[in-house]
């Protein structure tokens, strides 16, 4: 007899989370197990900043890694999630630049060296906040693998790559044009700047031509960059220029002489069909440059300051107030020819907000042309697999277009770059100061002294070593001979040029080997109304929020701070106290997680309801209660564990066939990266079949006086049986109440082991599947239904037993007296009769595949009153829509109102005529019966 199993009466989600974490973490359960014996399993998690802390699109990203490795940990596969964070050159830099700026310093007051070791006490003391939250998540990375890209051994991999690729002629310092911000004083990658529509001005200038026989007119937005022009270009087949092609015109106000060329880049339809060329301070600008061998003027500073390539009058002054100037000197000689108000794109750096400037500078860069061959190959030969495969062509369309890549950063924190500089400028490349001295003094005949280069490398560098360097790559470790290549990387669309693409180029060339062999490319988690999630709309939540609940002046608090814009806070803390106004209730990391994989839809952007996670919250709680009902009936009973085969009933053998058919489909759904129907596969299976039909199903024979002692045991067998083989399918996506309840179910099903994510993963057997029977089922399901569904439309009573009418072939009536047992109490039927001629006036009909049914009212509910109180339902609902109809037909609500708040009440309208369509119904059918009787 086992010892009675204490399961309290409610789930507490923050209780149970907590609690296991620490147990799994602490057994070492994240590690990798069992030997070569074992195929191995590997993904690489995408690394999240140092400074970071977790949002919806890691939450989602995070639950669909975990959800893999614990479903091929439990495979049995030597598993290994590696986890770590990036040193997040720029953000890292400005988090502590922002923290000296209060002390009233900078950086340059403590010096290279000191500044990086600030960073390093920030990292060591604050750095971890995402690592935290990672672990509420439930992550079940192998922390004792946990790496971060400075270090020691991760940057060794890094100089280790810079020199191999620098002795291959691979990287090389050149000038060429980048995004520049002049906050921050570096170059930054195009992920790094953030291009928003603004308005503007579209300012049209003449420039004279160099012979006085005319002028042409040119458009620009930014008329400063004027003063570096070295060109004026026309499409060539444009009738109105072709005769200038080869001219000059004057430059105004630099008063230089610049070629007319032709180029096919221009569009003739655009302003005047006349485009200036600023080579140094435009990319389209600067390729026609190169086609053309113009000149590169730089007219900018560091700053972005003109500099002393411009006449003295603009020498010094910030581009915006030499805008203002360049503009008043055009008109004061007449070649402002207009000015006309225009939207165009600003680029502005995501850190410091700067508007960015393409730069012409010297930087260190990597020759992608060359990489990029055999990665375009091993996708064309499907080495490695996108998922879904239409990400493919957005690869290819970067891969063969791919340009030189920028890695120099001009920042302090980061891999410094492994190059110094001797006495005559030549540049030194090794992978330490004393191998470089060494050399230096080899090559001088002398010993000299060295400058080291005072850039760093861009982060994406070391990002881009992360599969194999994480792994101990250049030394042939153990790790990397057994989890490289990898299975699957897990990412955003947003990142396959930035990182995977380079991931590739860079795992190929040096370990000969794709870094991964699938890339599920995931959606963007918007808001219910489909909208991006963005501070400044207000719409953003915070995955820890709906794990843990806040209150609402907490949340309006946190969706408000550090705003500028007085007006835009005051709007976003009214839109959340509309939408919120108890705040956000805590659903736990089970419903959020669930919640995500239900929405894991191959190549869709996701919309997030609250509606969702406050469904699957639900579900915890239905699951909780029915183990307990489970074990309340099972535990210290005979559930046969040590009896062979026992006399299984109809619902016993209907739904282990479902859960043989559930694991086939779980598995297969994981196998294709198709979480939401996994998801779907299990809710169903749980909520509808286990709990809503099984469990009331087996109550008769559990509790049947009459009911043969074996059978009790086979369905106490069962239910036990099927609900621990269910927590283990339901573990990857729900780790923490299958963890909590599978300890207190398994022992009593007969299942041992210390952890539900050490038990194997339930194997569907085909020989399982018994088809005849889950018809035979549906059929039952279907009848109980027809008859609900008439109890609900007619609003009957639930507790009252009914005595229906049936006709019917032969072996449909044969059906139904079979399964009476189970028919009766759950459609609350006091029995059936044959009907042999007409039904009686006063009756309720349905229909069952063969079988019709009639349901006498006489008796039953009072026609009059039903009807009287149908007719007042309806008389008010006509009134709610006709409220909502006249909203909709106001135009100038629906100009002025939100699209989301018209979507609620298009949505409301909609919702409405459902229900007056099913009242109408209902009401019919009452009056229908009247007549009738």
């Amino acid at each position: 007899m086992q010892e009675r199993v204490v399961l309290s009466k409610s789930y507490d989600p923050a209780g149970v989370e907590s609690r296991w974490y620490q147990v799994w973490e602490k057994a070492g359960y994240f590690a990798p197990r069992g030997g070569e014996e074992h195929p191995a399993y590997c993904i690489m998690i995408p690394p999240p900043n140092v400074t970071g802390s977790l949002h919806m699109g890691h939450a989602f990203q995070d639950t669909i890694m975990d959800a893999l490795t614990r479903y091929h940990r439990m495979q049995g596969e030597r598993t290994l999630w590696q986890t770590g964070t990036d040193h997040a050159g720029i953000a890292t830099q400005m988090v502590v630049e922002r923290q000296l700026e209060q002390e009233g310093k900078t950086r340059h007051d403590l010096g290279r060296e000191a500044f990086v070791e600030r960073i390093w006490q920030w990292r060591n003391t604050s750095g971890g906040t995402i690592v935290r939250q990672l672990r509420r998540l439930g992550a079940s990375c192998d922390w004792s693998r946990e790496r971060f890209t400075m270090d020691e051994h991760l940057s060794h991999a890094v100089t280790e790559v810079f020199v191999r690729l620098y002795q291959e002629g691979l990287i090389y310092r050149g000038q060429r044009l980048v995004n520049w911000d002049p906050v921050l004083h570096t170059a930054v990658s195009d992920l790094e700047v953030v291009a928003e529509e603004e308005a503007g001005s579209l300012w049209h200038m003449r420039y004279p031509l160099a012979d006085g026989s005319g002028h042409l007119v040119v458009a620009t937005t930014r008329p400063e960059t004027m003063l570096g022009d070295t060109a004026v270009a026309v499409h060539p087949e444009d009738e109105r220029y072709r005769h200038l092609v080869g001219r000059r015109v004057r430059l105004p106000l630099a008063e230089r002489d610049i070629p007319i060329i032709a180029d096919v880049y221009v569009d003739p339809a655009f302003g005047s069909g006349c485009v200036k060329i600023t080579p140094a301070h435009d990319f389209n600008d600067y390729a026609i440059g190169q086609r053309h061998g113009l000149a590169m003027i730089n007219i900018l500073t560091v700053d972005a300051r003109l500099n002393d390539a411009v006449p003295a009058a603009y020498r010094g002054l910030d581009r915006f107030v030499a805008r203002e100037r360049v503009l008043a000197d055009l008109e004061a000689q007449g070649l402002l020819e207009k000015t006309e108000p225009h939207r165009l794109m600003v680029p502005r750096g995501d850190r410091s907000r700067a508007v960015v400037e393409p730069y012409l500078t010297d930087q260190w860069f990597v020759r992608a042309g060359v990489l990029a061959e055999e990665a375009i190959r091993v996708v064309e030969d499907g080495r490695i697999r996108f998922v879904p495969s239409s990400w493919d062509k957005t690869y290819f369309e970067w891969m063969r277009n791919i340009q030189d890549w920028c890695i120099s950063r001009q920042i302090w924190w980061g891999h410094r770059i492994p190059a110094w500089y001797g006495p005559d400028g030549r540049v030194i490349v090794c992978r330490s100061e004393a191998e470089a001295l060494e050399w230096a003094a080899e090559e001088y005949g002398r010993p000299v002294a060295l400058i080291r280069d005072p850039d760093v490398l861009d982060t994406w560098f070391s990002s881009a070593l992360w599969p194999f360097s994480t792994l101990g790559w250049p030394a042939h470790t153990p790790e990397l001979r057994t989890f490289h290549p990898t299975n699957v990387l897990v990412t955003g669309f947003d990142i396959i040029f930035f990182w995977v693409a380079r991931m590739i180029m860079m795992g190929l060339k040096f370990t000969g080997e794709v870094p991964f062999r699938e890339v599920y490319i995931t959606g963007l988690i918007r808001d219910a109304e489909g909208q991006k999630m963005s501070k400044s709309k207000g719409n953003i939540l915070d995955p820890l929020d709906l794990i843990d609940g806040i209150g609402l002046d907490d949340l309006v608090e946190k969706r408000t701070r550090d705003m500028m814009q007085p007006q835009l806070a005051q709007r976003i803390a009214a839109a959340t106290r509309r939408e919120f106004p108890q705040g956000i209730p805590a659903f736990g990391t089970d419903a959020l997680r669930f919640t995500m994989a239900s929405l894991a839809t191959q190549g869709r952007d996701i919309k997030f309801d609250l509606g969702r996670i406050e469904g699957y919250r639900n579900f915890c709680n239905k699951l909780w209660n029915a183990s307990r009902f489970v074990l309340m009936n099972t535990e210290g009973a005979d559930c046969g564990l040590e009896r062979g085969e026992l006399p299984l009933s109809v619902p016993d053998r209907w739904i282990r066939s479902a859960l043989n058919r559930l694991a086939e489909d779980m598995a297969r759904a994981f196998d294709q990266y198709r979480f939401n129907d996994a998801a779907n596969a299990i809710y169903q299976f749980l909520w509808g079949h286990y709990c809503d039909w099984y469990l009331e199903l087996v109550k008769p024979i559990l509790y049947g006086e009459i009911v043969p002692e074996a059978e009790k045991v086979a369905a106490r067998r069962t239910l036990v049986q099927v609900l621990e083989t269910a927590l283990r399918l339901l573990h990857p996506l729900m780790p923490f109440i299958t963890e909590e309840l599978w300890q207190k179910v398994a022992p009593v099903a007969g299942r041992g082991g210390d952890s539900i994510m050490l038990a194997p993963w339930p194997d569907a057997d085909p020989a399982l599947n018994d088809p005849g029977i889950e018809a035979e089922m549906a059929w039952v399901m279907s009848f109980i239904n027809g008859v609900r569904n008439i109890r609900g439309a007619m609003d009957l009573p639930p507790a009252r037993e009914l005595e229906i009418l049936v006709t019917g072939a032969p072996e449909v009536l044969e059906r139904l007296e079979r399964f009476r047992t189970l028919i009766l109490p759950l459609a609350k039927l006091s029995g059936w009769s044959i009907l042999t001629g007409e039904a009686p006036a006063g009756c309720a009909a349905g229909v069952v595949e063969g079988l019709c049914f009639h349901i006498p009212l006489a008796g039953v509910i009072d026609l009059a009153a039903e009807t009287d109180r149908l007719h007042k339902a309806l008389a008010k609902l006509d009134g709610d829509l006709a409220q909502v109809q006249k909203k909709l037909g106001n135009e100038t609500f629906l100009a002025k109102a939100k699209p989301e708040v018209v979507a609620k009440d298009r949505e409301k309208q909609r919702s409405l005529a459902e229900k007056r369509q099913g009242l109408a119904e209902a009401l019919a059918r009452i009056e229908a019966l009247g007549r009738k009787s």
